[in-house]
């Protein structure tokens, strides 16, 4: 795919540019949850092969997590100094690499180090995907293009747990990595022969370690800024301890099946996909705060609904699996609002914005996932308590920093 050189964030593309765009960057935005969710049926077993317990099993989710927070940051830099496709090809090797390591990954430890290796990798297409819609569109419209990309990677949660499920019963654990093999050569490909690049020479940034520093620090010291990453990521780091926990939950908790886990767990994605496309429509009509506070107030709601059943018992796994619902489809419509407030004054830097924009959202969900490791009670109680903690304190943030320093076209 080439997109013409009068296609600019003020000049609108055409349709089949529009939707071939968004699929390329909705396939290289989905190493997270492709590389999060194909392997959470398998975790039980991991800890089985390797004698280890769940909590440490569980882990394995965190450092991924950390891998994604840490490469962002190195990538945001480069994809401003040398355009957007190289960083994504590089990225795409690693992980690719890292995907065959892990599945002949001889102890957890080796485990441990393979899947930083591959998160380190798989970050780039994250990272830079944002950049790419910032480079094209305004607030209001990366907005949408991120509520669509969100259609797009949302497929991953519904499809993978399904995908690992199987491939757990009939091949084994590993026999995932391989598929995430390919997955990784199709994104080099894709990288080769279906992204053009966004970032033309003259807006390329060519600055040395101390700027790219200053640069960040500037990003920290921003209450605007880091109001919405925050709020953002704190909604998104409900969803990383939801991811980290359910398996453990659904399955050890309430007897679901590791073929059956991908129905139960994709039924949440499909709530997510469902949040994001609500937005595209109620962008329509109201601004992208209104929304964003709207959302992250029904997060709020939802997690603290989750606390109660979980604590009384009303409901069941049933109005557990409700309450579920509630809390990820309206982080669906959380992310592409707080990430297009904070990416919208730097269109300047918008690798360096991205890569802090997404540094924090992982921090913040490896976190969480680790919590609910640490916390490990054989009870659903330390997730459900992250969820409910994280969405809460997302919406104080939003309202104590990011809204009172929102500009006045917000």
């Amino acid at each position: 795919m080439t997109l013409p050189s009068f296609v600019t964030a003020t000049t609108p593309m055409s349709k089949r540019l529009y939707v071939k765009l968004a699929v390329v960057l909705g396939i290289l935005s989905a190493f997270a949850p492709l590389s999060t969710d194909t392997y959470l049926p398998t975790l039980p077993s991991v800890a089985q092969e390797f004698g280890v317990s769940m909590a440490m099993a569980q882990q394995t989710l965190a450092v991924f997590f950390i891998g994604l927070a840490a490469g962002q940051v190195v990538y945001g830099p480069l994809s401003d100094r040398f355009g957007r496709r190289a960083p994504i090809f590089v990225g795409s090797a690693v992980y690719t690499l890292a995907c065959i390591g892990c599945a002949f990954a001889p102890s957890l430890d080796s485990l441990l180090w393979l899947r930083l290796a591959q998160a380190l990798g798989g970050c780039a297409g994250i990272v830079v995907s944002r950049s790419v819609v910032r480079d094209f569109f305004d607030r209001r419209e990366s907005a949408r293009m991120y509520s669509v990309l969100a259609l797009v990677t949302g497929l991953a949660p519904i499809a993978a747990p399904l995908i690992g499920g199987q491939l757990l019963v009939y091949f084994g654990w590993r026999a995932i990595f391989f598929v995430l093999t390919g997955y990784g050569v199709i994104t080099m490909l894709l990288v080769s022969f279906a992204l053009s690049e966004s970032l033309p020479q003259e807006r390329r940034v060519r600055v040395g370690l101390t700027t790219v520093l200053r640069n960040y620090g500037a990003l920290l010291v921003n209450l605007q800024f880091m109001g919405y990453a925050l709020a953002g990521g704190l909604a998104y780091a409900a969803m990383f301890a939801y991811i980290s926990g359910s398996s453990f939950v659904f399955m050890e908790l309430n007897g679901v099946a590791p073929e059956h886990f991908g129905w139960f767990f994709g039924a949440n994605a499909v709530g997510l996909m469902m949040g994001a496309q609500l937005n595209r429509v109620l962008l329509l009509r109201y601004g992208t705060l209104q929304i964003l506070s709207a959302a992250l107030t029904t997060t709020v709601g939802g997690g603290l609904i989750l606390a109660l059943v979980t604590i009384t018992g009303w409901g069941g796994f049933p109005g557990m699996l409700v309450a579920l619902f509630i809390t990820i489809a309206s982080t669906g419509i959380v992310g592409p609002n707080a990430i297009a407030a904070a990416m919208e004054p730097f269109a300047a830097n918008a690798g360096s914005a991205s890569a802090m924009l997404g540094a924090t959202q992982f921090v913040l969900g490896a976190t969480a996932s680790a919590l609910v490791g640490w916390l490990h009670n054989g009870t659903a109680l330390p997730m459900v308590g992250v969820i409910a903690v994280c969405a809460a304190a997302g919406w104080l943030v939003l309202h104590l920093f990011a809204m009172r320093h929102a500009t006045a076209h917000s």
